[in-house]
C-alpha cells in the first residue's frame, strides 16, 4: 500500500481510481462494508482500489475540546486498510486552511482534476467541505456532471443497530468489550510501549508491564480484563488492569494500564505490545488486604486461561 500526504496529481500514477472518503475510526464492520465494495469496483473496471481520510480527527483541529478519542492508533488502521486490498492511503493533514475548503472546491479541485477519480464510496450521513456542507446527495449530482460514479452506502445493522464509531467508543468507555467486538469485527486493540512503573508487581508475585500509550487513544474503561498480547511475533495470554490501584493510593492515583503476561519471563522495559481486550472480568475494586488481593489475582488468572481460545 502506498501512502500520500497530498492528492496532486495522483491521477497522473494511478488510473481509474476507485475511492472511499470519511475518517473510519475503528475501520469497523461498516467501514469494511464500504472499502470491500469499493475494492471489488476497483478490479471491475480494473483500477486502484484507494482510501482518503486525515490526521488527525477534523474536530482535534475545529473544536479540540470536543474530539473524540481514537478508537485505533494510525499505525493499527493503516495495516487494517492494507488488509482490506486498499493499494492507495492519502492520508491528509487537516488543518484550518483545508476546513475552508467549499464541496464543490474539493469535489471539482481534488477529486476531479487532481484525482481523476472513477467512483467516489461514501456512507450515508458522510459530509464534507467548510462547515460540513456536502452531502452525498450534492456529491451524486456533482458526479454526474462530471462524469464519476458515487455510491452510498447504506447503514450496516447487527441486531436492527446501526454500527458507528460513537456506538463502539461508548461501549468501550463502559468496559463492554464483548459488545463492542461485534460491532468491530475485532478484539478491541491497544498499543503502547513498556515503561517502568511501581515495579510493586514483582514484589507481589506478579509482575506486570506498565504501558504508555499515545495521547488521544480510546483506552477501556477502568477494570480488570482478559487480554491476548502480541509481542513482536509471538501471543501471550493475560491479565490487564486499567485504573488508579486503589488498594495501594485510593482513587487519587494517576491511571495506569498494566498487562501481566502468563507464562513469560524476560525483560519487556522500552519494547511495544499489542494488547487484545477480549473481555471485562471485572470492575477495578479496593482490597481490605494484600492478601485478598493476591486471591483475586489468582482468580483472574484463571478465568483469562479460560478465554485462551478466544480469537484475536
Amino acid at each position: 500500500m502506498h501512502v500520500y500526504n497530498n492528492w496532486l496529481d495522483l491521477k497522473e500514477k494511478y488510473s481509474n481510481m476507485v475511492i472511499g472518503l470519511g475518517n473510519f475510526d475503528g475501520v469497523h464492520l461498516g467501514h469494511r462494508k464500504l472499502i470491500g465494495d469499493l475494492v471489488n469496483r476497483a478490479k471491475e473496471v480494473g483500477g486502484t482500489a484507494a482510501v482518503f481520510t486525515f490526521m488527525p480527527h477534523p474536530m482535534a483541529v475545529l473544536n479540540p475540546e470536543a474530539a473524540p478519542p481514537m478508537i485505533l492508533s494510525p499505525a493499527i488502521k493503516q495495516k487494517m486498510f492494507k488488509s482490506l486490498g486498499v493499494e492507495v492511503l492519502i492520508l491528509v493533514p487537516f488543518t484550518l486552511e483545508f476546513a475552508r475548503i467549499s464541496p464543490e472546491a474539493f469535489v471539482n479541485t481534488v477529486l476531479f482534476q487532481h484525482l481523476g477519480v472513477n467512483t467516489v464510496f461514501v456512507g450515508y450521513n458522510y459530509t464534507f467541505g467548510y462547515m460540513g456542507q456536502g452531502t452525498p446527495d450534492l456529491l451524486q449530482s456533482m458526479g454526474q456532471n462530471l462524469g464519476f460514479g458515487v455510491e452510498v452506502i447504506s447503514p450496516v445493522t447487527i441486531e436492527e443497530r446501526p454500527i458507528s464509531s460513537t456506538l463502539i467508543r461508548n461501549l468501550l468507555a463502559d468496559g463492554d468489550i464483548q459488545e463492542a467486538r461485534k460491532y468491530l469485527g475485532y478484539c478491541p486493540v491497544v498499543v503502547g510501549e513498556v515503561v517502568y512503573g511501581e515495579r510493586r508487581g514483582n514484589q507481589l508475585g506478579f509482575p506486570t508491564a506498565n504501558l504508555e500509550t499515545s495521547p488521544g487513544i480510546l483506552v477501556p474503561a477502568n477494570g480488570v480484563y482478559s487480554v491476548k498480547v502480541q509481542l513482536d511475533g509471538d501471543i501471550f495470554l493475560g491479565v490487564a488492569n486499567i485504573g488508579v490501584k486503589p488498594t495501594f493510593h485510593g482513587n487519587a492515583y494517576a491511571r495506569t494500564i498494566e498487562v501481566h503476561l502468563l507464562d513469560f519471563s524476560g525483560n519487556l522495559y522500552g519494547r511495544h505490545m499489542h494488547v487484545y481486550f477480549i473481555r471485562r472480568l471485572r470492575e477495578e475494586k479496593r482490597f481490605p488486604s494484600v492478601d485478598k488481593l493476591l486471591e483475586q489475582i489468582r482468580r483472574d488468572i484463571h478465568q483469562a486461561r479460560n478465554d485462551a481460545y478466544a480469537s484475536v
